[in-house]
């Protein structure tokens, strides 16, 4: 069906290593949501962290999306073809003068805080530079004495004095990596993504990405932060943990299983139906306010 609305979502993993449960939970949940509108699902492949990717991962994770029928529209998109984009966003950020060059080392960082437990965030030390030095570093931004307000559908209002709670952070490291935080901004701003859905472990980063959509005179999706999937000791599963990998061979099992724990109560019937026939209902019944709240579902 095509889309008839101007919604527009997406899901947009890094290929650091296979789909994990709790990923595959987050790209359905993104998907009904979008489907649910009648509106667009974009794939897009986060593989600015070059000496995080793992050979043959994009492919894995397209494999799986496709097996468990969670079809994208249009093109997949790679944010490493749109570097000149998040290096645009840096100049003009520059051209307001928030920008600095910062040499500090994370083991420098790391020395002062068992030092002076006082400091929290970042201390300014590099705040005043004026010009780059010859040394490796990074580019952090100015953060103001303000709060960021954010309104999350599923979590209400928050706030955060970025400053205070985070202070100057990175959007280019010294390796020239351009940081998640710059990239996400750019990337959702370039496709025109309406809302984004994904995990409440990225809430913390909201205020951070709001801040550079102010700077860059970019509208602001809607966000709605859902649960992280945790295992018996309450880890959330991740690939840093070595998660196991989605298997592809049991995926009507494995979606009516994922329907249940995001709360939508799939009829007991179902549990056997093709899988087309359960991607269905779960778009015709699909409510994210079920996950209102909840911020962690345990294995």
């Amino acid at each position: 069906m095509p889309p008839q609305s101007s919604y527009i979502g997406r899901f947009a993993p890094s290929p650091t290593g296979p789909l994990h449960l709790g990923s595959l939970f987050t790209a359905l949940a993104s998907f009904l949501q979008a489907r649910k509108h009648q509106g667009q699902w974009l794939l897009r492949i986060d593989d600015l962290d070059t000496p995080r990717l793992a050979t043959g991962a994009t492919e894995k994770i397209i494999t799986t999306l496709d097996a468990y029928g969670l079809h994208w529209d249009g093109e997949i998109t790679y944010e490493s073809q749109w570097l000149e984009h998040y290096q645009n966003a840096i100049e003009r950020l520059t051209q307001q003068d928030i920008i600095y060059p910062c040499t500090c080392s994370r083991k420098q960082l790391k020395r002062d805080r068992l030092e002076n437990p006082s400091i929290k965030t970042y201390p300014g030390t590099c705040r005043y530079h004026r010009q780059s030095p010859l040394s490796p570093h990074s580019l952090r931004i100015k953060t103001p004495e303000q709060s960021i307000t954010i309104d999350d559908l599923l979590h209400g209002q928050l706030q955060q004095n970025i400053h205070h709670d985070i202070g100057d952070f990175i959007i280019k490291r010294r390796d020239h990596i351009f940081s998640y935080q710059l990239a996400v901004v750019v990337s959702d701003h370039r496709q025109k993504i309406t809302e984004v859905v994904r995990g409440i472990d990225l809430l913390d980063s909201t205020p951070r990405q709001v801040f550079l959509q102010q700077r860059l005179g970019f509208a602001t999706p809607n966000y709605q932060h859902i649960p992280i999937i945790v295992d018996s000791h309450g880890t959330k599963l991740s690939k840093q943990a070595f998660s196991t990998p989605v298997h592809t061979h049991n995926t009507r099992q494995t979606l009516y299983y994922l329907l249940t724990q995001l709360q939508q109560n799939p009829p007991q019937e179902l549990s056997s139906a093709p899988l087309n026939e359960l991607l269905d209902w779960a778009i015709s019944s699909w409510d994210i306010k079920s996950l209102k709240k909840i911020t962690a579902i345990s294995l």
